[in-house]
C-alpha cells in the first residue's frame, strides 16, 4: 500500500505550475502529505482553516502534522460572518440544489489555497477503501441489540412501533429521552422510533444502515406527490454479496456518497475558485487494491483504516493523529438560530413553501420550530429543505 499509494502520489504531483495539498491533521490528509514530502526536494505548500468554535476547529491538529513532516504551512482562521457570506453564492456555484454543509469550509479552504497555487491533492476516499466511517460500526452494533429476536418477531415489534402515535412517544418524558442522549440529540423520540421501526422492518445491519445515512425519514412525507424510487440505495439485495455488512456499506459509499457528495462538493468548490484538486486515494491500483484486502487488514483489534494507519506510522508519530474521528464541518445547528435565522425564516415561511408547491410544509415548519427553541437539533433536515428553496429561487 504504502508503494502503490506514493507512486499514485508521484503521479499527481506532476504540475507546471505551483502545487500543494489540503492538510486536515488526519489519516487521509497526512498520509498523502507525508508521501508528497518524502518525494519533494522542497518543502510542501500545505493548507487548513480553523473556526473560532473549537469543536469545528482542525487547525492544531494539521500544525503538527505539518510541523513534524516540515512543510510549508498556511492556516487560516474564518469568523462565522466570513464563512456566513458564502451561502448566499452556494445555489449558483454548485448549480444543483446541493445540501452537504461542509461545502462552506471547503470552499473557504479552496479560496485560501488558490491564493499560493493552482492545484492541491486531498485526502478523499480514504474512509469509503479502508472502512473509516464510524456508522460502519454503530449501526452493526445497534443491530446486534436485535439480531436475538426472530424475524417474525422484529416485524411485530416493527408494526407495533408504527402503531403508536409519534405523540405518545414525545410526551413519554425528559427521563425516557436521555436513554437516547448519548447518541446525540438529533430529533424526536418519535423520530428515532421511527428509524427503529424501518430498520427493523427492513432487517439485517443494512437496514439500520439504511436509516442511519437518510434524514427525511420516507421522502414521499416531504415532496408533494410522490413516492421515492426504487434505486441501488433501497433495493438492499443489491448491495452484493458479501459475508461482512461493513464490506456492503463501503460499496454504497464509494458508488454513491464518494462520488456524489464528498468529489461534488470538492470539484465544485475548487473549480469555483479555479483550483484543480485531485485525489491519489481514487487511483485504479489502490481503489482495486483496497478490495482485495480481507476486512483484518481494514479493521484490526477494532481500529479502523488499520493498514492505512500502518503506512502513515512510518512517517508520522502516531500521537500525532490518533483522535476521534471528526468529520469536516461547521455549527450549523447554533447558526441557524442565530446569523442565519432571519434568512432561513424567509425561506422556510408557509407562504414561499405553498406558493412554490414542491414540498409540504407542515413538517418543514414544525421542525423549523422545535429546532428555533434549541428543543431538538433538526440541522440537517432543514439545510436539506434550505438548499433546495435556495437553488429554486436562484435558477
Amino acid at each position: 500500500l504504502d508503494s502503490l499509494l506514493g507512486f499514485a502520489v508521484k503521479l499527481r504531483m506532476a504540475s507546471d505550475v505551483p502545487l500543494g495539498a489540503f492538510l486536515s491533521g488526519g489519516i487521509d490528509s497526512s498520509t498523502i502529505v507525508a508521501l508528497m514530502q518524502k518525494q519533494s526536494q522542497q518543502a510542501v505548500k500545505t493548507f487548513s482553516i480553523g473556526f473560532q468554535e473549537k469543536n469545528f476547529d482542525e487547525t492544531p491538529h494539521a500544525q503538527k502534522v505539518a510541523r513534524h513532516l516540515g512543510t510549508d504551512h498556511t492556516e487560516l482562521y474564518v469568523s462565522s460572518r466570513e464563512a456566513l457570506s458564502i451561502v448566499p453564492r452556494l445555489p449558483n456555484l454548485y448549480d444543483e440544489p446541493f445540501a452537504d454543509s461542509s461545502q462552506i469550509p471547503t470552499f473557504l479552504l479552496s479560496q485560501l489555497t488558490r491564493q499560493k497555487v493552482t492545484v492541491s491533492l486531498s485526502g478523499d476516499g480514504g474512509d469509503e477503501l479502508f472502512c473509516g466511517y464510524d456508522r460502519y460500526f454503530s449501526w452493526k452494533n445497534f443491530w446486534r441489540k436485535f439480531s436475538w429476536i426472530p424475524e417474525p418477531g422484529r416485524k411485530l415489534l416493527a408494526g407495533f412501533i408504527k402503531l403508536i402515535p409519534a405523540e405518545v412517544w414525545d410526551s413519554t418524558g425528559p427521563a425516557f429521552n436521555r436513554m437516547f442522549d448519548r447518541y446525540g440529540r438529533i430529533g424526536t423520540l418519535s423520530e428515532r422510533f421511527s428509524r427503529l421501526g424501518n430498520a427493523l422492518a427492513t432487517g439485517g445491519p443494512e437496514g439500520f444502515y439504511l436509516q442511519g445515512i437518510s434524514h427525511w425519514v420516507g421522502p414521499g412525507s416531504l415532496v408533494l406527490g410522490t413516492a421515492e424510487p426504487n434505486t441501488t440505495l433501497n433495493q438492499i439485495s443489491s448491495w452484493g454479496d458479501f459475508s461482512a455488512p461493513e464490506m456492503k456499506m463501503m460499496l454504497l459509499d464509494g458508488t454513491h456518497y464518494l462520488p456524489d457528495d464528498i468529489l461534488t462538493k470538492v470539484d465544485r468548490a475548487s473549480m469555483g475558485v479555479g483550483l484543480e484538486a485531485r485525489v491519489p486515494m481514487l487511483d485504479h491500483r489502490v481503489v482495486e487494491f483496497s478490495w482485495k484486502l480481507p476486512m483484518a487488514m481494514k479493521v484490526h483489534d477494532g481500529q479502523s483504516k488499520w493498514i492505512l494507519r500502518q503506512v502513515l506510522n512510518k512517517y508520522v508519530p502516531r500521537k500525532l493523529v490518533d483522535r476521534p474521528k471528526k468529520g469536516f464541518g461547521v455549527p450549523l445547528d447554533s447558526w441557524l438560530r442565530g446569523p442565519l435565522k432571519e434568512w432561513a425564516g424567509d425561506v422556510l415561511s408557509e407562504t414561499t413553501l405553498r406558493h412554490d408547491g414542491f414540498l409540504d410544509p407542515v413538517p418543514i415548519l414544525r421542525k423549523w420550530k422545535e429546532h428555533s427553541s434549541g428543543n431538538y437539533n433538526w440541522q440537517y433536515f432543514l439545510w436539506n429543505v434550505l438548499s433546495f428553496q435556495s437553488w429554486l429561487h436562484n435558477r
